[in-house]
C-alpha cells in the first residue's frame, strides 16, 4: 500500500492510496501537502518540543548564584546593615 498526497480542484488535500486517486486529482508532495493541511502549524505549536515561544531550557543566568528573602524584625534588620558596615565576623560572633 503506497499513500499519496493529492489535491483536488478546490484546493482541498487528502492522504489516500495510489489507486483510490481521482481522475481530477494531482499527485503534490508531502511538504506541500503539509503546508496547505496546517500539519506544519499544528506540529510547531502543539507538538511538544516545537518551535513554540518559551520552550526549552532556560538560560541561566551567572550573577544570580543565589537569592532568597527572609522576614526579620526592625532590630534584626538594623543590626544586620550595622554588620555589614562595620565588616564584623559572624563566625566569632557565633563562637562567643
Amino acid at each position: 500500500m503506497e499513500y499519496i498526497y493529492a489535491k483536488d480542484k478546490e484546493g482541498f488535500v487528502v492522504k489516500k492510496q495510489r489507486s483510490e486517486l481521482l481522475p481530477d486529482e494531482t499527485i503534490i508532495s508531502k511538504s506541500e501537502y503539509d503546508e496547505i493541511s496546517g500539519e506544519n502549524y499544528y506540529n510547531e505549536t502543539f507538538h511538544h518540543g516545537g518551535k513554540r515561544k518559551g520552550a526549552g531550557r532556560k538560560p541561566k543566568d551567572e550573577s544570580k548564584v543565589l537569592k532568597f528573602q527572609v522576614r526579620v524584625s526592625e532590630k534584626e534588620k538594623e543590626f544586620l546593615k550595622y554588620a555589614r558596615e562595620h565588616k564584623i565576623n559572624y563566625d566569632n560572633l557565633m563562637q562567643m
